[in-house]
């Protein structure tokens, strides 16, 4: 215990806090749902097969040459990607890369690269949500 109290004061020293360390995909979750009841109070919950669909759809809003997140991704979620200029990208799932979804703040900045560049806009809270909870099934 003291060891843990001596890394949270060191990065409290450092401006760093407990919280800001790690994002595990549920506290993701738990933003993106706030959000999504604040749009629509009438919301659900997330669906995987939502965000299964967003994956794979190709949309006509976005980059010509980025159609839908596969373009990038790729059909496996599990396997490794690649961008255009041909730059490996690690893979999309939680089992398989657990600690890509660790940094709230690198999740979002990819989201909104992402979804501009798929869709010609930002993404909703439901469509992060669906699609984090597509990616937390695989």
């Amino acid at each position: 215990m003291k060891r843990k109290s001596r890394a949270i004061a060191l990065l409290c020293s450092l401006g760093l806090s407990a919280g800001a360390m790690a994002a595990p995909p549920a506290d993701l979750i738990d933003r993106y749902t706030a959000e999504a009841r604040a749009a629509a109070p009438a919301f659900a919950g997330f669906s995987a097969k939502r965000g299964e669909a967003l994956h794979r759809t190709r949309h006509a809003g976005g980059k010509p040459d980025t159609p839908a997140c596969t373009s990038c991704h790729g059909d496996d979620a599990r396997a490794p990607g690649r961008t255009r200029a041909g730059k490996a990208i690690e893979p999309m799932a939680i089992s398989v890369s657990p600690a890509r979804y660790a940094d709230a703040a690198k999740v979002e900045k990819w989201f909104k690269r992402n979804c501009n560049e798929v869709l010609g806009r930002e993404c909703s809270a439901l469509e992060k949500g669906d699609w984090l909870a597509s990616m937390m099934n695989k």
